[in-house]
């Protein structure tokens, strides 16, 4: 990617690095506090520099980076890799949450099809009518 930056806006390193789909989105993750940079609440404006720790919270995965490369533009995935690296406990939290959701079993995989009669006496007596 470009190596002649300095400081990047974090709304643009991250949706270059491809952690959001768009420049928005990126921008809305670091308005609603979901983006801390060196430990520090960060807005979208923020500049980032080489060496500075990002942790950015997607859904329930908190990812902890350390920044090794600046782009202001989207490239390949293999590229936006080259941008970070992922501290090993960050790695492993990762891991056992994919983990975690992958042995959860869905509640509506017993539900098939439309509720019998009885199903929805029982649903009925549930609900106290």
């Amino acid at each position: 990617m470009s190596h002649e930056l300095s400081s990047v806006r974090v709304d643009k390193w991250l949706w270059a690095a491809r952690f959001f789909k768009t420049r928005s989105l990126a921008t809305d993750a670091a308005e609603g506090g979901r983006v801390q940079v060196n430990g520090l609440r960060a807005k979208p404006a923020k500049e980032i520099r080489i060496g500075d720790r990002v942790e950015v919270s997607i859904g329930d995965i908190l990812w902890e980076l350390h920044i090794e490369g600046l782009s202001d533009k989207r490239g390949p995935a293999p590229e936006a890799r080259k941008l970070y690296r992922e501290s090993e406990a960050s790695t492993a939290r990762r891991e056992q949450a994919m983990e975690n959701r992958r042995l959860q079993v869905e509640p509506s995989q017993e539900i098939h099809g439309r509720p019998t009669k009885r199903d929805r006496r029982v649903m009925d007596r549930w609900k106290g009518s």
